[in-house]
């Protein structure tokens, strides 16, 4: 059986989350996205277990259900060195003792989601494993909390400690990610990282596993590619969309060419922010592979549907009327995915209309223009003219020019003039 999961998200107990990150509305909105598995997120804190095992019927040690959602027990934790890494445990046996071996190396253990600890990457996966509990690199690239703001490879993070997933993370790709033939061995997890149950967070990354149940254990096996399970696809934001793709000034959002950012020193010429280096140009200095793995799966790039429609209609994504067309549309076609992925065409425009049909259209078919993301902002999607002033029978002659992002500093020109002197 295919199952599709999100096991990456938080809890209300961390920072900056929503407070409708609670269970029942988290099954609820699952249901909605389609996806089967969710992971519980921030379940370290004692407080989310107790809610969860509130809500939950037990399927077996590491799977409960709620509304017909499975919830396998997952956390984030921080290093001492600001390394963000997703724990997936067997058991909420094997989540209490983690806690209290983590109790006296973490402050806030009790009262955060995502507990802070006094301790290296290596040293939480030798502990990993000693509890049999799955462990890889957190959005493995984003230049504030992750392995490769840090380290120039996984060796130094983890030292000789098995780890046995890396996450992509939202402004990366599969592609991007085999660039590094040190990754080649992992399996690639995709998730969303959510910090509220809105249709274009929960489940906007999510990976297709085949296996025999939706259960932690079949999971386990999956990710370690055992017994025939595996992962089958890993389906994402286009990685342009996510907030850290291109280098960027982190205050006024300003994108820069990495040759330019280092000649500025890392400081904004426009507004004197810090700039911040983007994943793909992170990636690029890392390079050490062009051929990926045989078995790497595919790489299913997507937009979340809300932010479709959002764009055609110039109306918020968590407004009422987009959230109508977004309903109307599930009920009919099933899931969002589907939506996005399967429906035609003809019966979405049939169904609310030739623009957003077209924009889906353009969506599938790569010809949106994507702005990209970088510095902390997310990238932005928008439907280009000719596009929107196409028949729908014609949509496939239509060609689309990308838009140059890049700000040129004012030194450049004046380099590049004593050059040619």
């Amino acid at each position: 059986m295919h199952v599709d999961a999100d096991l990456h998200i938080h809890s209300r107990y961390s920072k900056a989350v929503s407070k409708l990150m609670i269970f029942p509305i988290l099954a609820e909105y699952a249901k909605l996205k389609g996806l089967n598995v969710v992971g519980t997120g921030d379940i370290l804190n004692r407080k989310w277990e107790e809610e969860l095992l509130k809500h939950a019927e037990k399927v077996d040690e590491g799977t409960y259900e709620i509304k017909s959602v499975r919830f396998l027990l997952t956390a984030e934790v921080e290093d001492s060195k600001r390394v963000h890494h997703v724990l997936i445990f067997p058991s909420i046996d094997a989540v209490r003792e983690m806690r209290e071996h983590l109790r006296k190396y973490s402050r806030d253990i009790d009262t955060e989601g995502r507990p802070h600890l006094n301790l290296s990457g290596a040293e939480i996966a030798d502990l990993a494993n000693e509890l049999d509990v799955l462990i890889g690199p957190a959005h493995s690239f984003t230049p504030w909390t992750a392995l490769y703001k840090e380290y120039d490879s996984l060796e130094e993070c983890y030292g000789n400690a098995k780890i046995h997933f890396l996450e992509l993370g939202l402004s990366a790709d599969s592609q991007m990610a085999d660039m590094i033939k040190a990754h080649h061995k992992l399996t690639y997890l995709s998730n969303s990282d959510a910090h509220s149950p809105q249709p274009h967070r929960l489940g906007r990354e999510f990976n297709r596993f085949e296996v025999k149940d939706a259960t932690f254990e079949e999971i386990r096996k999956a990710i370690l590619k055992r017994g025939g399970r595996k992962v089958i696809l890993n389906a994402g934001l286009d990685p342009r969309l996510g907030k850290y793709h291109l280098t960027a000034c982190s205050k006024c959002y300003t994108k820069y060419k990495l040759e330019d950012a280092k000649r500025l020193n890392w400081r904004c010429e426009r507004c004197g922010g810090v700039i911040k280096k983007g994943v793909r140009d992170r990636i690029l200095e890392l390079a050490d592979a062009e051929e990926k793995p045989k078995d790497r799966p595919p790489y299913l790039h997507l937009a979340p549907l809300a932010e479709i429609i959002s764009m055609v209609t110039g109306k918020g994504v968590e407004t009422k009327s987009v959230k109508a067309v977004w309903e109307r549309l599930l009920k009919e076609f099933g899931s969002e995915i589907k939506v996005l992925v399967d429906a035609p065409i003809e019966s979405i425009a049939q169904l609310i209309g030739e623009d957003i049909a077209k924009a889906i259209w353009a969506f599938r078919n790569e010809k949106l223009i994507v702005i990209p993301g970088g510095g902390g902002k997310y990238g932005e999607i928008k439907l280009p003219e000719e596009i929107r002033r196409a028949k729908i029978q014609d949509l496939n002659s239509v060609e689309v020019k990308q838009e140059d992002v890049y700000y040129k500093p004012k030194q450049a020109s004046i380099l590049s003039f004593l050059k040619k002197k």
